[in-house]
């Protein structure tokens, strides 16, 4: 029965997303500061362009480092809520999203040290530790999400990474929430967890990475994944089974750019795009049936931001490709073709160096 439920929520969140082509929404990114970690909140109109709106105190504190990940900042599949991680103070905090902007539900311990990536499903919410201190361990900690945004931690859910330093970089569900995946930069290991009914995680199974430093990655249609490849600059992809095996299909498709760190996945599947810290670009891969990856554009440049891309997410209409980057202080912003290339949008500014990218 809890199966059904979230399958409906899905597909509502996807029934609104179709019925609005043209919808406006909000882009959510957090400063991460030592003193006090912010969110920064952008209005963003039908035609994808983004508009400061205000900024808004977590109560807690970011690190004030880099967190070397993915996904910070996680919105509920219906946008009711939102979650941001504070690396500095080991905790999270959830918002109500309304009409009039975001309201604090809850804050609480983030089930380890250093939480840097977030990833829901219907009402659970799973958050990953990095660890890193002496004493500690790496780990994954599930939540339940109760009708208010508070969260309640599900018993039995905080679960080991392969190890401890494995400077683990994302966690994220699969389509239907019955798998989760984190990647492990340090060991270039990929870790699966088989979720049950009740929202209780059992894991890891490890597998090898088919490239070094396995970075950001998303789920695309038919349980296929696809994950960056940091030092080689490519993408490879793979099927993954009810059971969490990892079965590869496309190995290290290469760039030609530099730093393959994060990936985005369109919502019809058909287009994955790498962002390239190193040389400021954006890399399409247009994703068979299959799963096979081919580059769209042959030097690999589909797109180049403003400089030193961190993060992307893509809008829940599917229009828009928006990238994080740090080094100009800007989000960038692309329209998403219906051919998968990528059409240059005004880049908008942000006062304030950031982690961390939601869209809505």
């Amino acid at each position: 029965m809890k199966r059904f439920l979230l399958s409906l929520t899905v597909l509502f969140t996807a029934l609104t997303a179709a019925a609005g082509p043209n919808s406006p929404g909000a882009v959510y990114t957090a400063t991460n500061a030592k003193t006090g970690n912010e969110i920064l909140v952008f209005d963003r109109a039908a035609d994808g362009s983004l508009t400061f709106s205000n900024t808004i105190s977590t109560g807690g504190l970011g690190s004030g480092d880099s967190l070397g990940n993915a996904s910070a900042i996680a919105l509920s599949q219906d946008h009711s809520f939102l979650f941001v991680v504070n690396a500095g103070s080991n905790d999270i905090s959830s918002f109500a999203v309304g009409p009039t902007g975001l309201t604090l539900a809850s804050r609480v311990p983030s089930g380890g040290q250093r939480p840097i990536s977030l990833t829901t499903f219907g009402s659970l919410l799973f958050v990953l530790n990095a660890g890193g201190q002496a004493g500690t361990t790496d780990n994954i900690a599930g939540f339940s999400i109760a009708g208010d945004g508070t969260l309640t931690p599900i018993a039995g859910s905080t679960r080991p990474l392969s190890g401890s330093d494995v400077g683990p970089a994302q966690i994220a569900f699969n389509g239907d929430g019955t798998i989760l995946a984190v990647t492990e930069k340090n060991t270039s290991w990929i870790d699966t967890y088989v979720v049950n009914q009740f929202g209780v995680a059992h894991g890891p199974k490890v597998f090898a990475s088919a490239g070094a430093t396995p970075f950001g990655f998303a789920f695309g249609k038919r349980n296929q994944i696809v994950v960056s490849e940091a030092p080689g600059s490519a993408a490879s992809s793979y099927s993954i089974s009810f059971s969490g095996d990892l079965h590869l299909i496309s190995a290290s498709v290469a760039d030609t750019q530099a730093a393959a760190c994060w990936i985005a996945v369109t919502n019809d599947g058909r287009y994955a795009y790498a962002a390239n810290a190193g040389s400021s670009s954006i890399s399409g891969y247009a994703i068979a049936p299959d799963g096979t990856l081919t580059l769209l554009d042959s030097d690999g440049q589909s797109g180049l931001t403003a400089k030193h891309p961190v993060d992307e997410a893509i809008s829940a209409n599917g229009r828009y490709l928006y990238v994080l980057d740090d080094q100009a202080n800007a989000i960038s912003i692309f329209e998403i073709r219906a051919d998968g290339s990528l059409q240059k949008q005004a880049d908008a500014a942000v006062n304030a160096s950031t982690n961390g990218l939601a869209v809505r």
